[in-house]
């Protein structure tokens, strides 16, 4: 098969949240199956200089948008076996602050959608599936079928979208469908939902396949509670909606070899990887005390990822014996309330504001225990990496944090602790039941043990993708 993935962000080149992750490693596992799989993304003036200097200029076009006709240069690179293209085009993507947030974000991916299009008939690849990836590449499956499905080369293109976090669907007012986006008035009703121009939906409609990132979030955007509007549309679709749980970089993730840790361990090893608990202790200005069970937190501080929960019971936690490391940035409430906790707390408690890769890797190295506590999680990809360090994630059962993590009860089945309701003194229950495990000195580093050897690759969900395209193609039954 022939797969061309569509996506506005892909490591090592350019990443913001876990879509990069995705559009980084999926690929490479297509691949590693022997079937063709390519990536298209914008080229940002933001990717680093020596990745641009790989770069090799393939060929160049013009865009129809609307009344104007806009540059399209392709480049192209290969990354750990799998070829890159980037659509160059600097007044879209040569920007400063980001690659997203911009005033013109609807015409600047909108652009990207119809270059993508464009780009197939001047490459050296014919995919048979476009896959394409949030709200930014939503407009790929409409454009095609609006302006190229009566060219040959583009008659028998299959289309895939999946959404990694519903609740931003390129939603704009209708005024927009014409000029900026150069759509014919008859494709109004595929854009119109509930009063507005809403791309995410026209995707839905238009697409033959729809996936989300976890089979229990895919059950879960059909009700209105997580579906930001979009239940109805996805309750209609169900026949085509799927969802494929995540997987992660088990090359990247590696405590064996990871460079960023203090020191290297494996599950045989796991005497090492208090190495890295005292040194974090030791970085973070906690008390050094390998014995005192040490949570981490690495996650944006927003409502949703659950801070108002630890919010709501930290000083009851303050009162066991542990500590708290905290990573992450987001509403100045939740940074001001770490803060805060760190002041009162000297010893027990640290944070830091900001996204550094490193000592998230050090967190999940040094840290005994993870918490999630989201009130919505699509997949995650923090449980999945804090268990290849063998730490054992705290989460709330939802989305992918309920199909990726069980609890462990007094069994020692499961891979962590989870708690249904999204209520603070749920999540403290479950942080005391961590808590009660860890202070048993014999049974802790069994469990520790059995967490580094869960399986989170991509090998499992890449071979879910392909046969999903094979009965796309009508090559499997289903």
């Amino acid at each position: 098969m022939r797969i061309l993935y569509v996506a506005s962000e892909a490591t090592p080149f350019i990443a913001t949240g876990g879509l990069a992750d995705v559009a980084g490693s999926l690929p490479r596992a297509i691949r590693s199956k022997q079937h063709a799989c390519r990536v298209v993304v914008p080229l940002y003036s933001s990717i680093k200089p020596e990745l641009r200097e790989k770069m090799q200029f393939v060929c160049s076009f013009y865009v129809p948008l609307g009344w104007r006709n806009q540059y399209c240069g392709v480049f192209e690179s290969n990354y750990n076996g799998v070829k890159y293209y980037f659509l160059d085009n600097e007044y879209y993507f040569k920007r400063d602050g980001g690659i997203y947030g911009f005033y013109d974000d609807a015409e600047r991916f909108a652009f990207f959608s119809k270059a993508v299009c464009e780009m197939i008939q001047y490459v050296d690849f014919d995919p048979e599936i476009l896959h394409c990836n949030d709200w930014q590449t939503a407009m790929t499956p409409v454009y095609l079928n609006l302006f190229y499905r009566h060219l040959d080369k583009y008659k028998n293109i299959k289309t895939v979208f999946t959404i990694h976090n519903i609740q931003y669907q390129g939603k704009y007012g209708m005024e927009i469908a014409t000029d900026v986006l150069g759509l014919p008035y008859y494709a109004a009703p595929t854009m119109l939902y509930d009063g507005c121009l809403n791309m995410m939906k026209a995707a839905i409609e238009v697409c033959d396949y729809v996936t989300t990132v976890s089979p229990t979030y895919a059950k879960e955007i059909t009700d209105p509670w997580f579906a930001h509007g979009l239940d109805r549309l996805l309750r209609a679709n169900q026949h085509k909606l799927m969802g494929i749980l995540n997987g992660i970089d088990t090359q990247s993730y590696n405590p064996g070899a990871d460079p960023a840790l203090y020191a290297n361990y494996g599950p045989e090893t796991i005497d090492r990887k208090y190495v890295n608990k005292t040194e974090l202790q030791k970085t973070m200005g906690l008390k050094q005390d390998k014995d005192t069970m040490l949570v981490g937190v690495v996650t944006r501080f927003v409502a949703h990822k659950g801070i108002d929960l630890i919010q709501y019971i930290y000083e009851e936690l303050m009162k066991r014996e542990l500590q708290v490391v905290a990573l992450g940035s987001g509403d100045y409430i939740f940074e001001s309330f770490f803060q805060e906790m760190q002041a009162k707390y000297p010893g027990k408690t640290a944070v830091r504001i900001g996204f550094i890769p490193d000592l998230a890797r050090k967190i999940y190295a040094g840290a005994d225990c993870f918490l999630m506590p989201s009130k919505s999680e699509p997949c995650g990809l923090a449980q999945m990496v804090s268990l290849r360090y063998g730490t054992l994630p705290i989460v709330r059962e939802t989305g992918g944090l309920k199909d990726s993590i069980t609890d462990m009860g007094l069994s020692l089945e499961g891979n962590g602790f989870t708690f249904k309701t999204y209520n603070a003194h749920d999540m403290l229950g479950a942080i005391d039941r961590a808590a009660g495990l860890y202070y048993n000195r014999e049974v802790w580093p069994k469990a520790v043990q059995k967490a580094m050897t869960c399986d989170f690759s991509w090998d499992r969900s890449a071979g879910e993708y392909i046969d999903m395209y094979h009965r796309i193609l009508g090559e499997l039954g289903g």
